[in-house]
């Protein structure tokens, strides 16, 4: 028979902590304390089979999943001597999810499950506080009706605001049990007006909805969008834990709440967290509620006049405070722990390794090798390196004008400005249209993570340092300002009003994530500052990576940028883009739209002493590290005169009439022109193109290499290559042009010549094309788009539902599709180390800075990949990474 519950708690646990795959990470970590004997609350765990099971078999559970479930209930009664659904002495449980990851907020939990219109009565008399027993009912109806039936949880907070402003109350904590009595049976009667039939009062039937309905959360839109962005597949599925209740609310003497053992925003060695008194959990981290801080130095910071846990509930913060040390002992990590305080009794009700901001991780991971806690192996494994990301951007610049509108929580560090929006639906509409904005919420919602991803930011103005809004951005790296108190922000009207003044949808805003500042218009930025502990931990990666990162640039500023995060040379210089400048433009157009070959040298004669000038600059800025640049590749649309301006200026510059122009631009017109007369192609086409460029090259390195001492080896790439025969063409006419000028300088230089594997053919030609080829270089992004036969360029409008539909895990255009495009580049690698056994072989698509594409081509043999400059760093400490887990 197979085992499809575990039980836990009383010290002891029928799983661990290795089993996290099995029972998912919290229930996997609930085992593990109760093993180490600390305070867990008895309950049991439904493993992650069952919800593939549910999935697989048309949303039903195996048939002897009920028995379990009915034994562990049994349990959890021996253990807390109390019965489920008893009239004298009700068990109540809470019901969560729990996948392998964590998924903050994604999915859905139920409390205080067990109460009805009886059990709620005995919950009065054992506990002897009416309110408190009714208190919990009528927010297990609320949870219960939104999670499991599907009554929109607003219904039930406009009945509560009603209900206070007509008894003159402010606060939740202000009505007594006749309040909650009453508000219970209204709440009721909104349920069943909206359902059409009772809310449920049989305790089993209200354990199996609330299990359906986690099982159930985990394929909702807001959990697969969470999934996508954070790559995390479906197939993996949640457990379900149910856990006998313990309780926040029962008065003064008891709190909830949730605490890091490290500062994740920072990653300071000090305890930092939040916590109500009188409350439950969802208090906390929905931010109905503002909490108060945990420790006396972090109330004092946040200048609070409000007690802090240290200060009110001393005895119990110093077991928490015991609790902590242990847990971060034990995992050798920082902990993210929630916990109950009933009628001073401690509880912890789950722990995890707390998510943490970019600086904070590299902080944490740097200080545990240096007090001997991890290895700089586990270091870096430690950090995520897509999260690097938020180190290498600018912040607000410290000298710049601020106007502060006012100042919240900082609850994820880091500076944005953009347009102010309202819902997560217009703020993903105008980030795909290239737009800056800050997304404005009184408080998030799980719905919201799609508009929480778009936004440059995200500014609340309820909700504390660890609520919904707060952690999600930290996960995302988003700047985030919460519990900015003062706003008072309208969502009817589109406004937010402060101190007086009034902000309307689309003015501009900046939020400092750093310090909780809200400002009005937009604020200076200044680059970053990269040392400390990103120079340590990249010093390390440096270490044991084997895989070579180099950079996409063609521009100094770009190319000195790329050097200072550590770039070990330029894999793609796309000379194309060197010629957009205004002042470039029209020759390249001259050279283009002359349709004989004296008027394409007379153009090409005034573009080669700025391209070489192009090249001594880069040269200079790689000071001997390897430079490839590859030679034309223009879709010539992007090239041809569009407006009547542009065709005069042509025609001038050529000193042709119009009308000749127009009709040479219609000749040249394609229907396809990324499959058009480009790359290679142009190149035999028109070979003084190429004869021109590698003249550039030349010279350029000859000059640097004389003004630097030092040798200067420029790797010429031929692009779109499908057929040996063309290289060998092109090749003999690099060669040639190059030997004239190293002959006519007197000096001598070395050099290469390669090609970009951008076309299936070519990789499996890859064996026959080495013969003429000194390197190869992986175009993945044009690869991608020919072995799917899509554009890159289109392909935004229907991919989403490709990845909704599960027929693409991720975007092919951002992580690398290893069963496919991979597999060219396998054969590829193959068959043309076969043929020329030194062959130099990288990547340099947008590929080249994704951490799960870097470590394919680690896997395959590549000796090194090219990005652009911000993710230099990024694929750095991920070529590390895939060195270390093949070790």
């Amino acid at each position: 028979m197979t085992k499809w519950v575990y039980n836990f708690g009383d010290g002891s646990a029928e799983g661990e902590a290795s089993m996290k795959n099995l029972l998912g990470g919290k229930g996997a970590n609930l085992a593990e304390m109760s093993n180490l004997g600390l305070p867990v609350p008895p309950g049991f765990t439904i493993t992650t089979e069952v919800c593939t099971a549910f999935y697989e078999n048309n949303k039903t559970y195996p048939d002897d999943l009920a028995e379990q479930v009915a034994t562990s209930i049994k349990v959890i009664e021996d253990t807390v001597g109390a019965k489920f659904g008893d009239e004298e002495n009700p068990l109540l449980v809470s019901v969560r999810s729990g996948a392998r990851v964590s998924m903050p907020g994604m999915m859905d939990t139920v409390l205080n499950l067990g109460l009805n219109d009886v059990t709620v009565e005995a919950l009065a008399k054992k506990s002897g506080d009416e309110r408190f027993a009714y208190d919990s009912y009528r927010r297990f109806i609320q949870m219960y009706s939104d999670v499991v039936l599907g009554v929109e949880h607003y219904l039930f907070e406009e009945l509560l605001e009603i209900h206070k402003e007509e008894n003159g109350f402010v606060l939740d904590t202000e009505l007594g049990a006749e309040d909650w009595k009453e508000l219970s049976q209204a709440f009721k009667q909104k349920a069943e007006e909206e359902l059409g039939h009772p809310f449920p009062q049989d305790v089993n039937e209200q354990l199996w909805g609330a299990i359906d309905a986690v099982f159930g959360s985990w394929m909702i839109e807001r959990a697969m969008v969470y999934r996508r962005l954070h790559n995390i597949p479906h197939t993996w599925g949640t457990a379900v834990n149910v856990q006998s209740m313990v309780f926040g609310n029962m008065g003064d003497d008891c709190a909830t709440g949730v605490a890091f053992t490290r500062d994740p925003s920072t990653g300071e060695n000090a305890y930092y967290g939040e916590y109500l008194i009188n409350a439950q959990g969802e208090d906390v981290v929905a931010g109905i509620r503002t909490p108060q801080n945990l420790t006396k130095e972090s109330r004092i910071a946040a200048g609070s006049d409000m007690p802090s846990m240290e200060e009110s509930m001393p005895e119990t913060y110093a077991e928490l405070a015991d609790v902590f040390q242990k847990l971060e002992a034990h995992y050798r990590d920082m902990q993210d722990i929630e916990f109950t305080v009933q009628q001073g009794k401690l509880w912890i009700l789950q722990t995890r390794s707390g998510k943490r901001t970019a600086p904070a991780a590299l902080k944490i991971a740097v200080e545990m090798v240096h007090d001997n806690i991890i290895s700089v192996d586990e270091a870096l494994l430690r950090v995520e390196p897509g999260a690097l990301d938020q180190l290498l951007h600018p912040t607000l610049d410290p000298d710049a004008h601020r106007d502060v509108l006012t100042k919240g929580l900082p609850a994820s560090p880091g500076a944005a400005s953009g347009k102010v929006v309202f819902t997560a639906d217009e703020a993903e509409e105008i980030a795909k249209e290239g737009g800056d904005v800050i997304l404005v919420r009184i408080e998030t919602s799980p719905e919201d993570i799609h508009g929480m991803h778009a936004a440059r930011g995200i500014l609340t103005s309820r909700g504390g340092m660890t609520s919904h809004a707060a952690v999600v951005a930290r996960g995302m790296g988003r700047p985030c300002v919460s519990g900015a108190g003062a706003l008072h922000i309208d969502m009817q009207e589109k406004t937010i009003t402060v101190g007086g003044r009034v902000i309307r949808h689309h003015d501009i805003i900046t939020i400092d994530g750093s310090n909780g500042e809200v400002m009005a218009g937009e604020v200076a930025t200044i680059k970053p500052e990269l040392g400390g502990h990103f120079g340590e931990l990249m010093g390390w990666a440096d270490e044991k990576r084997t895989l070579k990162v180099r950079t996409n640039a063609e521009t100094p500023m770009d190319s000195s940028a790329a050097r200072e995060f550590g770039a070990e040379g330029i894999g793609l210089c796309r000379t194309e883009h060197m010629f957009f400048d205004a002042d470039r433009i029209i020759d390249v157009r001259h050279m283009i739209m002359s349709d004989n070959e004296k008027g394409r040298r007379d153009a090409l004669s005034k573009l080669l002493s700025v391209q070489r000038q192009d090249f001594i600059e880069l040269f200079t800025i790689m000071k001997g590290l390897p430079v490839t640049v590859r030679l034309l590749d223009p879709p010539l649309h992007e090239f041809l005169p569009q407006k009547e301006e542009d065709f005069l200026d042509v025609a001038n510059a050529m000193g042709v009439d119009l009308a000749f122009l127009k009709r040479r631009a219609e000749e040249l017109h394609e229907f396809n022109p990324m499959l058009g007369h480009r790359g290679c192609r142009l190149g035999i086409s028109f070979p003084e193109i190429y004869e021109m460029q590698t003249r550039a090259i030349i010279e350029a390195a000859l000059e640097v290499s004389q003004t630097l001492g030092e040798a200067v080896i420029p790797e010429i790439m031929v692009p779109l290559v499908g057929s040996r025969k063309e290289l060998e063409i092109l090749n003999a006419l690099i060669r040639k042009t190059a030997g004239e000028v190293i002959e006519t300088s007197g000096e001598k230089l070395d050099y290469m010549v390669g090609t970009m594997i951008e076309l299936p053919r070519a990789a499996l030609q890859a064996g026959e094309i080495a013969n003429e080829a000194e390197f190869f270089s992986f175009g993945t992004n044009d690869l991608t788009q020919t072995t799917y036969g899509i554009s890159r360029d289109d392909s935004a409008r229907f991919l989403d539902d490709y990845l909704k539909a599960d027929i693409y895990e991720q975007d092919p255009f951002v992580s690398l599709d290893q069963d496919g495009v991979g597999e060219l580049v396998r054969i590829g690698v193959e068959r043309g180390r076969a043929t020329r056994g030194d062959l130099k072989v990288g990547i340099c698509g947008e590929h080249g800075g994704d951490p799960a594409s870097v470590e394919f081509c680690h896997r395959v043999g590549l000796d090194y990949v090219s990005c652009s400059p911000y993710r230099v760093p990024i694929a750095r400490l991920a070529a590390a990474q895939a060195a270390l887990k093949q070790e």
